[in-house]
């Protein structure tokens, strides 16, 4: 891929060699579902369309899963110095680094036809839905659906059957790219959706108090 670059006068076109993995809260600090996920997310749909995948993690009090958590934590920092003792594997053990450089190297899939097909429908169907919701609510989805997701779905697609060492893609891997790329992106341009509701000026007046006086997340 490569990335336009516009700062101090210098305008140019660099290659982009990396993949980004990136995590962000919300400006409040924590997740408001009473708030549209623009609200929430907070940042221009320029850079959020330039991600394959977007997910909303919100920190949900449950008891069981807090446990697990701090259980988790603790054994890190308990076992950190036998950790560091062991990590120290030799490159001939490490078989996934290994696997996963022989398949950037010897596998280069390619969609096939019924997975083109399937997929453009797909892809169809989700700006169609999209469209759809646009009009319901009468606002823009925070996560734009343009032909960038399409190639998302695309890498998606490739990268799976890649990790089967398969020079073709079928509709098998493009079934579970789209379900990977519904669950996170098209879940986070769909949240808030329900919040969304025609409000008379008493109630608007109603929910500010209200918002004033319950914390975020109750």
């Amino acid at each position: 891929q490569t990335i336009s670059i516009a700062k101090a006068g210098i305008t140019t076109v660099l290659n982009s060699r990396t993949s980004v993995l990136a995590a962000a809260n919300p400006p409040s600090g924590r997740y408001d579902d009473l708030k549209s996920a623009q609200d929430n997310i907070d940042l221009q749909t320029t850079i959020l369309s330039r991600f394959d995948l977007i997910f909303i993690v919100k920190d949900i009090r449950m008891y069981n899963q807090d446990k697990l958590i701090a259980s988790h934590i603790i054994k890190i920092h308990a076992s950190a110095d036998a950790v560091s003792a062991d990590s120290k594997v030799s490159k001939e053990e490490n078989w996934l680094k290994r696997y996963i450089q022989y398949c950037r190297l010897e596998c280069h899939p390619r969609l096939s036809e019924s997975a083109s097909s399937k997929l453009r429908d797909q892809y169809v169907q989700i700006r169609k839905d999209m469209r759809r919701q646009a009009n319901e609510t009468g606002e823009a989805a925070p996560i734009p659906i343009t032909v960038r997701q399409l190639e998302a779905i695309v890498r998606l697609s490739e990268a799976l059957a890649k990790m089967k060492l398969s020079h073709v893609a079928t509709e098998n891997e493009v079934n579970e790219a789209v379900r990977l790329f519904t669950v996170s992106t098209m879940d986070a341009a769909r949240s808030g959706i329900n919040q969304q509701v025609n409000l008379t000026a008493e109630m608007a007046q109603a929910e500010t108090q209200i918002k004033r006086r319950i914390p975020i997340g109750n």
